[in-house]
């Protein structure tokens, strides 16, 4: 199970953090504050966000609120694990931008911290014309426009490679796929934010957020109140900020909605996505393999990974449900999981199949996860018109964690350049 937590608590945030050595960040707050940068949700991108601050020359006080006991508990440790190369998604999105720039941070970033990772490659199985017209798509694409590798396998070496895997049309490989132990690399992101004197607050769960008026009356031109609540004991304490980042992932719209007037609010919707592991030593496959790409799909189809020792998973399909808290596998999926194995990985002994993890997938909307997707919905990440000191991330699902660190990045620059 990818649910091993990370951290270690520390005591409730209370009143007493207004003691603290105040430093000035007066482009946004007209008074001190208890911190200069208070990031919302300890997920991947929070880690990567609230260390990028923490980093700053200018020495910020920045404070992490993670309203479980541990950072990375819920999507960020519910996923496939991979790093992606950037190949699903419209040339001027912010999830190209941002996959295309993390994917290289992250490689060089484990490659100096010591954080394990594979450059395994990935490839991109067609069984039907419609499906080769679709490769083409994306072959032309990265070669044109975003200047991405990828190369045709031809059958000879696909039988030499992976004689298991079964494309009757074609194979597109993407060689600078790759695959990341998320786990070490909270650890390691989150021991970065310390070693900078960033503080972080675990079972602090946030009941209300109030920006302040600033000189000209702006919301959060004054800085910014948070009510944070132990989760263990139920005790409500009130810090300010001059800042607040929310990267709540699924709770990122909650608090989005706790600030915005009630026309401006929104809906998320859940996207969950089931599965499955395969402990068998047979069929072996050492590369990823997945579908080619459907319009209208939430997901990139039930796809072949592996984790770093070699293991076997299949998934994440998408399952639509109504609450993120729905984190056991639905049996009732994995028929249609098998029938979708089975069309690139015929010899699977179906039996052993067994029901691994569930993650879910933050969306604003139920539409396409890949941009010839039908109504794709793209990475939603900026400064919140009408507020000053105020970044907002929504919508982070994939390919979030090959991005986080490009993100961080973005965040930092968002607060600190003119």
């Amino acid at each position: 199970m990818r649910n091993a937590t990370i951290g270690v608590a520390w005591p409730f945030l209370s009143q007493s953090l207004t003691k603290l050595a105040k430093r000035s960040f007066s482009n946004y707050a007209s008074r001190q504050a208890d911190f200069t940068h208070a990031v919302i949700g300890g997920g991947v991108v929070g880690l990567a966000a609230a260390r990028a601050l923490a980093q700053h020359p200018s020495s910020p006080s920045t404070l992490l609120v993670e309203r479980h006991n541990a950072v990375g508990t819920e999507t960020s440790s519910r996923n496939s694990e991979v790093i992606h190369a950037g190949i699903y998604y419209g040339a001027t999105s912010l999830k190209t931008t941002l996959c295309l720039e993390g994917k290289e941070k992250l490689y060089a970033y484990c490659e100096s911290r010591g954080v394990p990772f594979r450059r395994t490659g990935k490839w991109i199985v067609a069984q039907n014309d419609i499906q080769v017209e679709a490769l083409e798509r994306m072959y032309d694409f990265c070669t044109d426009e975003i200047r991405v590798p990828v190369k045709w396998v031809g059958r000879e070496e696909a039988q030499r490679r992976e004689p298991e895997v079964k494309a009757d049309k074609a194979i597109l490989e993407s060689p600078t796929t790759g695959i990341v132990d998320s786990h070490s690399l909270m650890e390691s992101l989150l021991g970065d934010f310390e070693n900078a004197g960033g503080t972080l607050a675990l079972t602090s769960a946030l009941a209300a957020i109030r920006p302040l008026p600033g000189k000209y009356g702006v919301p959060g031109g004054g800085g910014w109140e948070l009510d944070v609540r132990d989760t263990s004991s139920g005790e409500v304490s009130t810090i300010t900020a001059e800042t607040i980042v929310n990267s709540a992932g699924l709770g990122s719209v909650d608090i989005h909605n706790m600030i915005v007037p009630a026309e401006r609010r929104k809906k998320m919707y859940y996207a969950k996505g089931n599965y499955f592991s395969y402990p068998a030593s047979t069929p072996k496959v050492n590369t990823l393999v997945y579908p080619a790409p459907e319009p209208g799909l939430g997901g990139l189809g039930t796809h072949l990974t592996l984790d770093m020792g070699g293991r076997i998973k299949f998934g994440p399909d998408v399952e639509w449900v109504d609450s993120p808290d729905d984190l056991s596998v639905n049996l009732a999926r994995l028929p249609e999981a098998i029938e979708q194995i089975k069309k690139f990985l015929p010899g699977i002994d179906e039996a052993l199949l067994t029901p691994d993890y569930a993650g879910i997938r933050p969306k604003l909307a139920k539409q396409g996860a890949v941009a010839l997707g039908k109504g794709f919905v793209d990475f939603s990440i900026g400064k919140e018109e009408g507020y000053e000191g105020w970044v907002n991330l929504l919508n982070i699902e994939s390919p979030g964690l090959t991005s986080s660190l490009a993100i961080g990045d973005l965040v930092e620059k968002m607060l600190y350049e003119r």
